[in-house]
């Protein structure tokens, strides 16, 4: 079967299950492909040959004996900020190049015993700081429909695997947008679901009151199969929420004609204003035509504050980043300087030698925000702020269920374009941000394309209406078909 690879997480578990392909067959069809390809878009730090063999050679074992479990030979790729057991695990990083942890985050615990066959660790901006795939150690990631522009980040890994059909499906993971963007800007479907609804355990922190892991694939039915079954309360992760997850894949169903009647969808005036790609605006206008077909109302809504969601974010994620990353200096983790002279000259150089530019700088501004005399002025009004920006989406909500708008303000950009100019960087993370802020569920779909790069549109929900999400999307790609979108050079 020449096109395994082309198929969805759901067209492959339904053809195990009909028995006319092994999870070992299907793994070898998709490491032949990667092995062939992979490299051109550099979307992968490692594969796990010996891990996956056993893994699905297991799930074909388990389905003969009619043991199968969900996910059971299915395959998925995470982002190498999971720690993966004796596999190394890298954050994109030198300073983690080598390290192998010697257990499993949550996330991939869960999807192991779900069934699913881990077939490789998808490069990443550094330690998840960025919006381009660009800061990774391990080079830049480029997107598969045009191999000279971004995939976005920093799960631009994930998002371009997907896209270039290596895998179906990839665990990424959300601090300011980083599954949203990337899953946008690759022409994929991503969800970030409510903090705390997938556990932080095992998971590289970033910045841990911002922090989420969430799914990119392509499609919102795959998104639902994977994420019910790594969604869950964890009592090793203390912000991990104790509440029952949904059966998001039986939520998906609704009426035939008008499946989204009664559902009213905001649309705020503040995402279409200055610095939006026309042509973005366009395709995110016409999905809201779509959703009111499908029998959604649409709703002016104002979120008056998003704004000040960019400072807001760029003082509380590099505060919290600087003191995470703070366990990084040659004698606990990570990267260690050759012959120090004393233990300062250790800790400096290692701290120079194994981070990248990006993490240098997120950790001096995060530092200087957290230091006396500057705490009540930079970090304590960022959190008043965070708080002002939270209480615009509990107001939205009295006036409407989801949250419709762009994901990015244009299209995939150049690598490199935007190398040199940080907040012209940051720029790109507007419409995302606050949610992370405010803690709330996010999802991005492929709503159109221009100049032949695709565009996604970002629905928002309040906490814990992923299933809503899901069915939106879902019934929006039921209508439309930019989902099914390949890049030509990966069909």
């Amino acid at each position: 079967m020449t096109d395994l690879h082309s198929m969805t997480l759901h067209a492959m578990r339904d053809l195990l299950d009909r028995g006319e392909c092994s999870s070992v067959e299907l793994l070898d069809a998709l490491q032949q492909r990667i092995d062939a390809r992979a490299a051109e878009i550099n979307c992968f730090v490692s594969v796990c040959g010996e891990r996956a063999r056993a893994q699905a050679q297991a799930a074909d074992d388990a389905r003969a004996k009619g043991e199968a479990g969900p996910l059971s030979g299915l395959p998925i790729a995470h982002k190498d900020l999971f720690c993966t057991r004796d596999h190394n695990t890298t954050c994109g990083s030198r300073m983690l190049e080598n390290f192998a942890p010697p257990y499993d985050a949550t996330v991939v615990e869960k999807l192991d015993r779900a069934g699913a066959v881990t077939v490789a660790k998808a490069n990443m901006d550094e330690f998840a700081m960025g919006s381009s795939n660009e800061n990774s150690y391990f080079g830049a990631v480029k997107n598969p429909w045009d191999l000279t522009r971004v995939p976005g980040g920093s799960s631009g890994g994930s998002a371009a695997a997907v896209a270039a059909q290596f895998v179906p499906v990839a665990t990424a993971t959300d601090t300011g947008g980083s599954i949203r963007q990337p899953a946008a800007l690759c022409g994929v479907t991503g969800i970030k679901p409510t903090y705390g609804r997938v556990s932080r355990f095992g998971m590289v922190a970033f910045a841990s009151s911002l922090d989420q892991g969430g799914v990119i694939a392509r499609d919102a039915a795959d998104c639902a199969l994977v994420l019910e079954h790594m969604a869950g309360f964890d009592p090793r992760d203390s912000t991990s929420v104790d509440r029952p997850v949904d059966a998001y894949s039986a939520s998906l169903a609704g009426d035939a004609t008008r499946p989204l009647a009664g559902l009213r969808i905001g649309v705020p005036e503040e995402y279409f204003g200055e610095g939006l790609d026309t042509a973005v605006a366009d395709a995110v206008m016409a999905a809201v035509d779509t959703l009111e077909a499908l029998g959604a109302e649409r709703v002016a809504v104002s979120l008056p504050h998003l704004p000040l969601a960019l400072p807001s974010y760029y003082v509380v994620a590099p505060a919290e980043a600087s003191s995470n990353l703070s366990r990084f200096d040659g004698v606990r983790y990570g990267y260690r300087c050759a012959d120090p002279s004393d233990l300062d000259d250790l800790y400096t150089r290692s701290r120079a030698e194994g981070f990248g530019d990006e993490v240098k700088r997120r950790i001096m501004v995060g530092t200087y925000a957290l230091s006396a005399g500057y705490f009540d002025a930079y970090y304590v009004k960022a959190q008043k702020v965070r708080r002002l920006i939270a209480n615009d989406f509990h107001a939205a909500w009295e006036q409407c269920d989801l949250i419709l708008g762009p994901v990015s303000p244009t299209t995939a950009f150049a690598i490199g374009e935007k190398s040199d100019d940080p907040v012209a960087m940051y720029l790109n993370d507007i419409y995302t941000l606050s949610a992370n802020l405010a803690g709330v569920p996010g999802l991005s779909m492929p709503c159109g394309f221009a100049e032949g790069l695709p565009i996604g549109a970002q629905l928002l929900g309040p906490h814990f209406s992923e299933s809503m999400l899901l069915k939106t999307a879902h019934h929006f790609q039921l209508h439309t078909a930019w989902h099914l979108e390949r890049p030509a050079a990966f069909a």
